[in-house]
């Protein structure tokens, strides 16, 4: 195994938000990302270069069968198919998380795709490029008024389900907004029978990693 990876942590926590809450997993968290989100409040700066039999090792270690790709973005990281092939070969269910600006190469490595667009960067979504099919979708209610944003998300990423998040900034999680956003895009789809539901980021709430 050649590949080297960028990183900023690998660690052992409950997956926080979306269907698999609560599910005892193991983080790998890429540094870089090709956003630069005002609000981001992800440490991401690089704490180590690994190969990825060190990483597959460490997971290993770590004990959770299953393992969560998140960063920083994941997508743009060269060795990313390479460590999810090795992670697959060790047993292990492999979920990915991604902005979704750039589609992985081979999704279907993955066991799960967790996709959270950025609505400060439409114009970064094109549809040439973009990821058009996932697990689910996330967005953050940056404000309530990105309704149209995530309809158009919706329209273009098929999903098996679809969650607004609070925004959490400057110490303060932002659940009132998320909850109108909510309510404004079920409004936007009334004839949906698949309505968008509330994603609480639970370990900010536990105060876990």
């Amino acid at each position: 195994m050649s590949g080297l990876h960028r990183l900023h942590a690998i660690f052992s926590s409950l997956q926080g938000e979306g269907r698999n809450m609560g599910r005892p997993c193991t983080f790998i968290r890429y540094c870089t990302c090709n956003l630069a989100c005002k609000w981001c409040d992800t440490h991401k700066d690089e704490k180590m270069n690994l190969m990825t039999s060190d990483v597959v090792k460490q997971v290993l270690d770590l004990g959770n069968r299953s393992v969560v790709i998140t960063g920083g973005e994941p997508t743009i990281q060269p060795g990313l198919d390479e460590l999810a092939m090795a992670l697959k070969a060790a047993r292990r269910w492999v979920a990915l998380e991604t902005n979704g600006v750039m589609a992985p190469k081979h999704p279907e490595l993955f066991d799960y795709i967790a996709v959270s667009p950025k609505s400060d960067f439409i114009s970064r979504y094109l549809d040439v490029n973009m990821l058009h099919e996932a697990n689910e979708v996330r967005i953050v209610a940056t404000s309530d008024d990105i309704a149209s944003f995530c309809r158009q998300m919706r329209q273009r990423i098929k999903a098996d389900d679809y969650y607004i998040s609070p925004l959490e900034q400057d110490g303060r999680i932002h659940y009132h907004r998320a909850l109108k956003l909510l309510k404004k895009v079920n409004l936007l789809e009334p004839e949906n029978p698949q309505p968008w539901a509330l994603s609480i980021q639970m370990h900010k709430v536990l105060g876990i990693r």
